[in-house]
């Protein structure tokens, strides 16, 4: 690869830890809460991972407090989120780069898990929902995270796992890796990313 980013912004969720199912759940106790029906596994997948938390509370008709019932559920599960078996060892393969998670999962969720899994000390900014008025597929959260590191959005690469990603990237003008979703590098575990940008 030419291009050689000044820093790497990596999505949370898919990407660093695998909370999927965890959010599903969530998402399911949320619409329990409310007397409306649950979302199958393969719907939740193809509409709504990945996206601002918010706007799918909108387009499921429930109002704003359901968005701090949601994050209850899922503090209540959150034992059950894993890191990826291969984060570790591709974080410290990168040393010499900046390194910023941008996540539309809120900032105690995510400050949670980094510190958890003892993996914050490898991040220079940690931006989430709670640092910008749109989550992705917006592109603030990553201007937001180039502003904190003082370049340019073009200056880059974002690594994520969903179509969220993938359009956030594309609107602030950034390359993206892609894992498993095809971007404009794709790779199909994230310890793939060292080769391209090494």
């Amino acid at each position: 690869m030419k291009f050689k980013p000044r820093a790497i912004l990596f999505d949370l969720d898919g990407v660093i830890v695998n909370s999927e199912n965890v959010w599903l759940i969530s998402l399911n106790k949320t619409l329990e809460y409310y007397n409306k029906q649950d979302i199958k596994a393969s719907i939740f997948n193809n509409k709504y991972w990945g996206n601002d938390v918010n706007n799918t509370l909108k387009v499921l008709n429930l109002p704003n407090k359901a968005l701090e019932i949601i994050n209850d559920f899922y503090v209540e599960n959150i034992d059950k989120v894993e890191i990826f078996s291969d984060v570790k060892s591709t974080l410290e393969n990168l040393n010499n780069y900046k390194k910023v998670v941008i996540t539309n999962t809120p900032k105690n969720i995510a400050l949670y898990l980094l510190k958890k899994f003892d993996i914050l000390k490898y991040f220079n900014f940690i931006v989430t929902s709670d640092d910008v008025k749109y989550g992705k597929p917006h592109p603030e959260i990553i201007i937001k995270a180039c502003d904190l590191l003082n370049i340019n959005t073009s200056e880059v690469i974002i690594i994520g796992d969903t179509i969220s990603d993938i359009e956030a990237g594309k609107k602030s003008n950034s390359m993206v890796i892609g894992l498993n979703i095809d971007a404009d590098f794709r790779v199909n575990k994230l310890s793939e990313i060292i080769d391209i940008l090494n």
